[in-house]
């Protein structure tokens, strides 16, 4: 349906005054159509139209009669707030009107108040003249207060003392308070004035509480009540303190006076300067040892009364117990370093040690039954710092190391001086000589390393260390005596007597410090000895070995030199004195142990056959005939024969000797053709590397049958088969010198004859 121009023109004032209403009615319109739609979109469902109008129109009256109630209460509502708003608009105009006449009655009545300030001022002064008369008497009274407060402090009541000191302190901050209010500052000094006599009875009750906490440790197991009325006045003091600075305006003269704390600090002080303000300290080891016992003792008895009696005459929160161990513990590591500072000795360094780091954590000090578990300084931190502790084991290794070196150096002494003696070095069960000097020395140093044991596994290391060092040098001292006592044996044989049982005896001890080095080293796992010191271990050995040799040597060159000769071609009496000096010997070195009597076989073996070689060949001796050159070989076979049996007797290996060289060079003098020496030279020198050139020429001319020819030709051959010395072999050639032939004689500008 459309709607009618009147209509439109009708409805169009209202659509402008209200367009939401337009949109409303629209949006109905438009639901209401969908919903029409949707209901009677089939002819049959036209038959239930009626009952859809009848049920529509009531709910319309429905919401009519809602709507009309709902406005009628709105509109009831607006008529009240109007007749409200009405009324409020009366009462302010009323009340301006009144407030307006006010305003003109108090400037009316501005000139009568100017004459109430006189009055004001009148009652301000009235009222503090009144306050003046009421604190008069007391005022009068100060200082017979201060007489009587004096009194009580010289009897020593001093809680009544206290009392009337803060009564008359009170007073005085009262006034010195009201003058500070009311600005009055220059009247401050006339009541200081007044009160000055407060600064001494002050000082004079200060000193004595301070005396009587000096004395606490001795109060509290004689006198506590002292003590106890002590710490009363000083708890009242610091709640004065406490309340002054909580209210912040005014403070008075002295305060706050800090009493508590003053009290920490003489207590404090007392402890400090009763055990720690020696004037002087025994830097040797009995006096220190003394000092310490008697810190120890006095400390455990003086915490003991804290913990036992102190605790119970100061409130909780003092901490009594802790102050009193940390300052202990504190005034203990200042009195530590200052001890450090003098020269101490090896013992008074051990003591600080030991004291510092075992007995003061013991049962025997701060770990007391009697003080557990209430005294605790585990959490203050170790006496001595890592560093001092470092230090200090550095200063006592270096005590230690010249006392070791002092006594081995004694040891030496006595050592050489028994050399001299009228008779052979002691002997131990075995047979075998010996003397006290491993003893000693191991001992000593052992004992060292035991000790340093009982302090840190730091100090037992560094004089672990310490002691390998000077072992080492001892060492080489002792080398060094040996080689002068060598020397000195050389220029008179008869003196020491017993020269070669003494080298003997020292092979020995030389061998049993060898054994025992690695039981000084405190980890059995790491029982290793150091290559320098074994180093010097084995140039010991091989002095004592070569004085040994040189002294065998001695015996035996008389019957070398007469090597080779016709008297020796014709009988074997050289050999046997040979045999003899060296049976001689080695009876003697029977008594050394056998690691070290077979290297002296070996090296007595090597010396023998070196030193028969180069009798050889000191060019003394050339063959003139094959016989005479075949009972050299004979010689030569029955020498080397008996010498080989007689060390084999002895216990060394024929496989281990150098004498098969003298068998070698015999086969190299036995041979027939002398064309054929080229082979058996080049077989000589393959076995015995070390031969040279000069040995080689040297057995040609022994065999006196040599042309230049075949020597040259030896001599060529050895030059292209040069030879390469092999691991392990022992060298006899390069140690024999070959006689250097004579230059002939030659004339100038001439040739060589």
């Amino acid at each position: 349906m459309g709607m009618s121009a009147e209509d439109e023109r009708a409805t169009s004032p209202r659509d402008e005054e209200w367009p939401e209403a337009e949109k409303a009615e629209k949006l109905a319109r438009g639901a209401a159509l969908k919903w029409a739609s949707g209901v009677f979109y089939r002819p049959e469902k036209l038959e239930g139209l009626g009952h859809y109008r009848s049920r529509e129109t009531q709910r319309n009256s429905s919401i009519q009669s809602r709507l009309k109630s709902t406005v009628q209460s709105y509109l009831e509502g607006v008529s009240v707030g109007l007749e409200q708003l009405r009324s409020a608009a009366q009462e302010v105009q009323s009340v301006c009107q009144d407030l307006g006449a006010a305003r003109w009655a108090l400037l009316d009545s501005a000139d009568h108040f100017q004459g109430l300030q006189q009055m004001r001022t009148l009652v301000e002064e009235h009222v503090q003249l009144a306050s003046v008369v009421q604190v008069l008497p007391q005022i009068f009274s100060v200082h017979e207060a201060f007489s009587h407060t004096l009194q009580l402090l010289h009897g020593q009541r001093l809680l009544e003392a206290h009392a009337e000191l803060m009564m008359v302190e009170h007073l005085r901050d009262d006034i010195l308070s009201q003058l500070h209010l009311r600005g009055l500052s220059s009247a401050q000094t006339t009541v200081l004035s007044y009160f000055s006599g407060l600064q001494q009875l002050n000082e004079t009750l200060a000193k004595q509480l301070w005396n009587i906490v000096g004395s606490s440790l001795r109060l509290v197991r004689e006198d506590p009540v002292l003590f106890v009325t002590a710490v009363r006045i000083i708890e009242r003091e610091e709640k004065i303190d406490d309340t002054l600075l909580l209210e912040a305006t005014f403070l008075p003269p002295g305060r706050p006076k800090g009493w508590r704390q003053k009290f920490y600090h003489v207590l404090q002080d007392t402890i400090t300067g009763a055990h720690f303000h020696a004037v002087h300290i025994d830097a040797e080891g009995p006096g220190l040892a003394r000092h310490l016992a008697a810190l120890q003792k006095d400390i455990v008895s003086e915490l003991r009364v804290v913990k036992d009696l102190m605790v119970q005459c100061v409130p909780a929160h003092y901490n009594i117990l802790s102050v009193c161990t940390t300052t202990y513990h504190q005034a203990l590591t200042s009195h530590l370093q200052e001890i450090l500072r003098e020269d101490l000795d090896k013992q008074g360094l051990f003591l600080l040690l030991e004291w510092a780091l075992r007995v003061y954590h013991s049962p025997e000090m701060m770990g007391h039954p009697d003080l557990l578990p209430e005294v605790d300084v585990s959490a203050l931190g170790p006496l001595m710092s890592p560093e001092l502790v470092d230090q200090t084991e550095r200063r006592y290794v270096v005590k230690v190391k010249a006392s070791v070196v002092e006594w081995m150096q004694r040891t030496l002494e006595v050592e050489f001086k028994e050399w001299f003696r009228e008779e052979e070095p002691e002997t131990d069960h075995q047979g075998f000589f010996q003397s006290a000097l491993p003893v000693i020395v191991m001992q000593m140093l052992n004992e060292n390393i035991q000790v340093a044991s009982l302090i840190t596994d730091s100090l037992q290391q560094k004089v672990y260390n310490m002691a390998l060092e000077e072992l080492e040098a001892f060492l080489g001292r002792l080398r060094e005596a040996l080689v002068q006592c060598g020397k000195e044996h050389q220029q008179d044989r008869t003196v020491p007597k017993y020269y070669v049982s003494y080298l003997l005896a020292m092979l020995n001890n030389n061998l049993a410090l060898s054994n025992s080095v690695s039981s000084l080293h405190p980890n059995a796992a790491h029982r290793e000895v150091p290559a320098s010191l074994q180093s010097a271990l084995d140039r010991m050995q091989k002095k004592a070995c070569q004085l040994l040799l040189e002294e065998m040597l001695l015996d035996l060159q008389p019957v070398c030199l007469q090597l080779p000769s016709r008297k020796w071609l014709s009988g074997s009496q050289l050999v046997c004195s040979m045999c003899e000096v060296i049976e001689k010997y080695a009876k003697d070195f029977s008594h050394v142990r056998k690691p070290v009597f077979t290297l002296l076989l070996m090296e007595s073996e090597l010396l023998v056959a070196s030193q028969y070689l180069r009798a050889l060949m000191q060019k003394k001796m050339v063959c003139k005939s094959e016989e005479e050159r075949g009972q050299l070989c004979d010689r030569l076979l029955q020498d080397a024969t008996q010498l080989r049996e007689l060390f084999c007797g002895l216990g060394l290996d024929w496989r281990q000797q150098s004498l098969e060289a003298v068998f070698a060079l015999r086969e190299l003098l036995y041979l027939k053709d002398p064309a054929l020496l080229s082979l058996e030279v080049l077989g000589f020198i393959t076995k015995y590397p070390d031969a040279s050139d000069e040995h080689i020429s040297t057995l040609l001319d022994l065999r006196g049958d040599v042309s230049k020819e075949v020597r040259h030709v030896v001599l060529e051959m050895m030059a292209q088969h040069p030879q390469v010395l092999p691991e392990g072999y022992r060298p006899i050639f390069s140690t024999i010198l070959v006689p250097v032939p004579e230059l002939p004689f030659c004339l100038r500008k001439g040739k060589c004859a």
